[in-house]
């Protein structure tokens, strides 16, 4: 292992220089902060965690809270955290994961034991239990989500009623008059999960201004899942020609059980899905589609944390425009008899 003070020979600087090129506590000269820098990357010199923890007061690492649960789509999350891990990196950050359900004792644990600088909080409730003690401590935290009360929070997220909107103004173009969302699991909603209830909210209001009527059915997912509920919405609502939906994994099962029914996509039924490009694109029938903008999402939280970190950001909310793909789900609403 290369130590500090060897670093400090090769530069031809004493220690303390070299631990203030690293902290950043001094100024330094450009040339000698050059000189040092250099001898680090030509020895291999990497700092000790645990000293430059002391030393700085800092761990430099950031908490990402992403329950893993089963009525979610993981591979998105992953997506999220994975955008959030690499540009992380290259602010000199590393990631602590956290998975469980714990909600607030997460949030305990991080802030009174030091573990992290700050953190970045995924899954976001509307009325989370978690923000009252983000909202009591002075570190620094982003949610990547939507609470019902963002005061003194900053959030970053897609425009979740943007997107419910822009889906419904599609189809209304297409001359679709009775439009049915296929929804995500039954808990998600019984959480009051922000995306889920801001893209209902989006969709429903946008529909009631254009005079649609809107019918909304959470699905588990599965093919007999999907039987079941298609078997209910056309009972309820047999004049339905277009469909929204959210919820990756029913995709498949809604396009094969529609082909079972005969109704083909989209000369009877159209499809339109909030969900990730690489689902709409692989999908039997290519899906007209709102992408998820997962990578982006965790950039910029991160992004907007490194700034808090630095002592120059400030709490705001961020939302990422939705952009609308058409693609072979949707055409316009059949001419009825």
């Amino acid at each position: 292992m290369v130590t500090l003070a060897e670093v400090a020979q090769h530069a031809g600087v004493s220690a303390s220089t070299v631990s203030y090129v690293l902290s950043g506590k001094r100024s330094i000269s450009t040339t000698t902060r050059r000189r040092v820098e250099e001898s680090i990357r030509k020895l291999g010199y990497h700092p000790n965690a645990g000293a430059r923890a002391l030393a700085s007061s800092r761990s430099n690492i950031i908490a990402l809270m992403i329950p893993l649960r089963t009525d979610m789509y993981v591979p998105v999350m992953m997506e999220i955290a994975v955008a959030v891990a690499t540009t992380a990196r290259t602010h000199g950050y590393d990631i602590l994961l956290l998975t469980g359900e714990e909600g607030p004792d997460a949030v305990r644990r991080v802030t009174g034991s030091g573990l992290a600088d700050a953190m970045i909080l995924m899954d976001v409730e509307l009325d989370d239990e978690r923000l009252p003690l983000l909202r009591g401590t002075d570190q620094p935290s982003v949610l990547i989500g939507l609470p019902a009360d963002t005061t003194g929070l900053t959030c970053v997220d897609l425009d979740f009623r943007a997107t419910g909107a822009l889906c419904v103004e599609h189809l209304a173009d297409l001359g679709h008059r009775d439009i049915t969302v296929i929804g995500e699991a039954p808990a998600v909603y019984e959480r009051h999960t922000g995306f889920a209830e801001r893209t209902l909210d989006g969709l429903r209001t946008r529909a009631r201004e254009l005079g649609l009527r809107l019918l909304h059915r959470p699905c588990e997912g599965g093919y007999d899942a999907m039987a079941a509920t298609l078997a209910r919405v056309f009972d309820e609502r047999p004049d339905t020609t277009g469909f929204v939906v959210q919820n990756e994994s029913a995709v498949e099962p809604l396009l094969a059980t529609l082909r079972q029914q005969g109704r083909a996509v989209p000369e009877d039924v159209s499809v339109v899905a909030v969900c990730p490009e690489q689902v709409a694109t692989q999908a039997s029938v290519r899906l007209t589609s709102v992408a998820l903008p997962a990578h982006e999402m965790g950039r910029r939280a991160v992004e907007q944390l490194v700034a808090k970190l630095d002592g120059h950001g400030s709490d705001e909310v961020v939302l990422l425009a939705p952009e609308l793909t058409v693609r072979a789900s949707s055409g316009p609403a059949p001419v009825r008899p």
